[in-house]
């Protein structure tokens, strides 16, 4: 029987949560897992993604640490039964893609929440979505501010580097504008990509552009044709700084279209070679590099 590290309650098991289970059970953890549905819970244990898993939040009473793999609606809403099954002992975090009215709405909430946010992930969703290694790599960044606790804060670190993420603190507001840059903004650029190609109006035109999409389109336009469910709820809850993102786009886009129109090709082969150069340092950022 293998020692256990401490009892890990994760609320939610579709891609983030699933894979912490299965990660945090190799690592040595004792994984409850709470969920809204029977078949969801028996497919978990089936999978391996937790030790002991139910729909009734009281299984939460004995954990240590409490991570809320929710939707951002739900983590903005929380459901009063989770809130008082949460041991106020237990540190709590979220993986949420935002941070500031994550932490607006549980500052209150509990004494030793810390919001959080590990950058991984991939297309699929549910409970089938899980795997191995998701974080091994990537970054995970809390937002803490004057109140909240450092050693809630300590625990979250400790268990983000467990898992081989590289780990990155900022103020709220700074990850929020920066996630809009380079997560919540490009969705609607994506999609904006798929409608312009989908609004083709010639159909022979749109059928030979379907058949000839490759790698570049398929890169270009994944995250567009995503969970529109999610990419409602990051618009919606970081607004402003997708507002704010959008605008330098927009700016953007209207001086390689400007090059175009006045045939300016020296000037498009300058911008061309300033995003060449650019994009090194979106791919290849190390941990000192922290904010």
């Amino acid at each position: 029987m293998r020692e256990s590290k401490g009892s890990v309650g994760i609320v939610g098991l579709g891609l983030i949560g699933g894979s912490l289970g299965l990660d945090l059970r190799a690592l040595g953890w004792s994984v409850q897992g709470l969920v809204h549905r029977t078949a969801t819970a028996e497919r978990a244990l089936e999978r391996g993604l937790v030790d002991a898993v139910s729909t009734d939040p009281l299984c939460l009473s004995a954990c240590d640490l409490v991570i809320l793999a929710l939707p951002i609606p739900a983590l903005l809403a929380p459901d009063p039964t989770l809130l008082k099954a949460i041991p106020r002992s237990a540190v709590v975090t979220d993986v949420g893609s935002v941070k500031q009215p994550v932490q607006e709405v549980w500052r209150s909430l509990h004494p030793r929440f810390v919001p959080s946010h590990p950058m991984a992930g991939t297309a699929s969703a549910g409970v089938e979505a899980g795997q191995v290694g998701l974080f091994q790599g990537r970054p995970w960044i809390a937002t803490p501010e004057d109140g909240t606790d450092p050693t809630a804060v300590e625990v979250v670190q400790k268990l983000a580097q467990e898992l081989g993420s590289q780990w990155y603190t900022a103020s709220a507001a700074q990850h929020d504008q920066a996630v809009a840059l380079i997560s919540h903004m490009p969705v609607l650029v994506s999609a904006a990509l798929l409608r312009a190609a989908g609004d083709e109006r010639d159909p022979e035109i749109r059928r030979l552009a379907q058949c000839l999409a490759s790698s570049g389109f398929a890169d270009s336009t994944r995250i567009g044709g995503g969970n529109p469910d999610l990419g409602v709820a990051m618009a919606s809850s970081n607004s402003a700084a997708v507002l704010k993102a959008l605008a330098a786009y927009r700016w953007s886009l209207e001086q390689l279209e400007d090059a175009v129109l006045r045939n300016n090709w020296q000037q498009l082969h300058l911008e061309l070679q300033r995003t060449q150069e650019l994009r090194p340092d979106y791919l290849e950022v190390s941990p000192s590099d922290a904010v």
